[in-house]
């Protein structure tokens, strides 16, 4: 029988019953694992993908699917607020606009009759603030489209800016790699200005109250002057906007249809990402492109694999997450141990190993044209848009599961990552230096996430990485590294979360590099965080965070319902502090004990997945099936062994 550690700090739950907990993830999390050796899981966003994708096919004038439309219909009006009748950005979120208006068209397109109570009801909470006219400009756009609504609505965007030199203030490469691919298609459609087949001729009149409404930004600083002179800008621009040379105007069209053409990613579509795979089928569309030419066909193949059917309701995905759930899945199976999970690990690993991308210097190159390629994307296939992120996890999996096959993609990985470092230390996410910040003052930026600047999520990973293969803090870029994260640990000691919801994400992340950076407990940027995140602990012993933690008059934490990613993200912090045998820890890990279910994992309806901080959420449904075994199997190494200190990256 194994002792229980509630007398020297541990768990209440026996050691034994730690060990039964992760033996019962690990089989199932192996069993989850894909035949040829990786894992993907569902990655689910709000209303507005799924709404997207059945308005997509009534402007192409598809043949109606009327039992898929049924199942999208029924998954619509389940995440349908029962509290403000409309559609939020997350779970249990607040009403917004934008995704209410995109379901409401979705549903009324699908059939629903207006005067359903559920569309009665949804209607009434679009009116009450502002109607169709309060929407951003991505759901103007969709409207416009259809004639359901004014392009005058529509910040102008001119295909001429394709053709602008890279010093001029407004460039694409200035822009992030996720609006640059959702851009440049739709430059061609604000140019021609198509109109949807929409074979029903559904639009949504009904929700437009007459009234002119100011346009908002979910930018986080927009400054005055910026914004002033570019709204001057764009009247300039539409008052201008039948004047362009017709020469001028056919070679920046010819401009962006090739931008899109070299850039396709095959059936994984452009940029991997839903909007920009549909704009590129639009455009292809309203080019007269025929509907078997191989570059549209493949375009419109993309889509549809991003589809979840089930039996009674379905839904799109904005993208595919297998690499990133495949190195955390191999992160959390190494740490379990045993021979089968190590095993398992290294068939993820196997299959991670080809999809280096190594022979195509993507945009990251406009900005660093001297490194040689060598990242990971995220998704199955996105050779232009490696990431940081991926490619510093995947290596410290490799590291940790070393072979000797493994150094020299390990060695590229790392020469890839550290040329892509930015001037002021940190790590963006696919750029270098991409902190144009006056950009996101731009009226069609109203999203405010036009940019890739460093943040301390992917920094502190990028530092991990670096530190767990020996390189010490004393080095120049290791230095630089860490004066960027001291420079961003909130005055409460916490650390913001770009890419996971939200302070707790970026919490544990930086942790994780500061320990791995050498950084003892008792130094005050260690002692600080671990003091935090220790006092926003909830009383049944978890943590958790809404995606409200991203609102722009955020003053400090505020409680949240416990979840099993965001309290396992917390434990993974206080071990990498050196706080394992803290109460705060046994009481985390009795909260995931608890909670798992009979399947051997856990159950997270909430969201913890960051897209646009204000703007768009996810839910990587593979969260709560890896991060708790991870957790759990690293606190029962760390009472077992002889030290308290982690020796990984993450």
């Amino acid at each position: 029988m194994h002792q229980g550690f509630s007398e020297i700090g541990g768990s209440t739950a026996p050691l034994a019953t730690v060990e039964a907990a992760v033996d019962r993830a690990t089989a199932a999390l192996a069993n989850l694992q894909r035949d040829d050796g990786h894992w993907v899981f569902e990655l689910e966003a709000d209303a507005t993908i799924p709404a997207e994708y059945v308005l997509l096919r009534h402007y192409l004038g598809e043949p109606v699917d009327a039992g898929l439309e049924a199942k999208i219909g029924t998954y619509l009006r389940r995440i349908q607020s029962a509290d403000h009748h409309g559609w939020g950005l997350f779970h249990g979120g607040a009403f917004d606009v934008s995704a209410s208006v995109k379901a409401y068209y979705a549903l009324k397109m699908i059939g629903d009759p207006v005067d359903a109570p559920h569309m009665a009801s949804a209607r009434a909470a679009i009116l009450a603030v502002g109607g169709a006219a309060a929407v951003n400009v991505f759901t103007r756009i969709q409207l416009a489209l259809f004639a359901a609504g004014p392009w005058s609505a529509v910040p102008t965007m001119p295909p001429e800016l394709i053709l602008l030199p890279r010093w001029f203030p407004i460039h694409l490469s200035k822009m992030s790699y996720w609006a640059r691919t959702v851009v440049v298609p739709l430059l061609v459609l604000g140019a021609l200005q198509p109109v949807a087949r929409n074979t029903l001729g559904v639009k949504v009149d009904e929700l437009y109250t007459g009234e002119k409404i100011s346009p908002g930004t979910k930018a986080a600083d927009p400054k005055w002057l910026w914004t002033h002179g570019f709204n001057a800008l764009d009247r300039v621009l539409k008052a201008g906007n039948g004047l362009w040379p017709k020469k001028l105007r056919a070679r920046a069209i010819k401009a962006c249809v090739d931008f899109v053409l070299e850039r396709l990613n095959g059936v994984d579509g452009l940029g991997a990402i839903y909007p920009a795979m549909a704009n590129s089928v639009m455009m292809f569309d309203c080019l007269g492109y025929a509907e078997d030419h191989p570059a549209r066909a493949i375009a419109r193949e993309s889509i549809e694999k991003l589809l979840v059917i089930r039996e009674d309701e379905a839904y799109c995905q904005p993208c595919v997450s297998p690499v990133w759930d495949t190195a955390l899945a191999a992160h959390a199976m190494l740490e379990a141990g045993g021979d089968d999970a190590e095993a398992r690990a290294g068939r993820g690993l196997d299959w991670l190993r080809p999809l280096q991308i190594l022979d195509v210097k993507g945009d990251w190159a406009e900005e660093k044209p001297d490194v040689r390629p060598g990242g990971w994307a995220f998704q199955y296939n996105n050779a232009h848009y490696p990431d940081l992120d991926d490619t510093a996890v995947v290596v410290m999996a490799m590291d940790r599961a070393r072979t000797s096959h493994d150094q020299e993609a390990i060695d590229r990985g790392v020469e890839w990552t550290v040329g892509l470092q930015s001037r002021d230390g940190g790590w963006g996410a696919f750029d270098a230096d991409n902190s144009y910040h006056y950009l996101n003052n731009l009226p069609f930026a109203d999203h405010g996430a036009l940019l890739d600047p460093p943040t301390s999520d992917v920094s502190a990973r990028c530092v991990s990485m670096l530190a767990q293969l020996g390189e010490t803090r004393d080095s120049d870029r290791m230095r630089a590294a860490l004066d960027f994260l001291a420079k961003e640990q909130m005055p409460d000691g916490s650390w913001f979360g770009r890419w996971g919801v939200n302070y707790i994400y970026g919490t544990w992340s930086v942790l994780c590099a500061l320990n791995a950076a050498g950084f003892a407990p008792e130094e005050p940027i260690v002692a600080k965080a671990v003091d935090w995140l220790t006092r926003i602990q909830n009383t049944d012993g978890g943590w958790g965070e809404d995606c409200e933690s991203y609102a722009l008059d955020y003053k400090g934490h505020t409680p949240a319902p416990s979840t099993a990613s965001q309290s396992a993200w917390a434990l993974l912090g206080l071990m990498a502090a050196g706080a394992v045998d803290s109460p705060a820890v046994a009481r985390g890990i009795d909260w995931l004990a608890a909670n798992q279910e009979a399947d051997g994992l856990w159950g997270q309806e909430i969201y913890t997945g960051g897209g646009f901080p204000r703007v768009f959420y996810l839910r990587y449904h593979g969260y709560p099936k890896y991060f708790p075994l991870w957790a759990m199997a690293r606190y029962r190494n760390l009472k077992r062994s002889n030290t308290r200190r982690v020796a990984h990256g993450m």
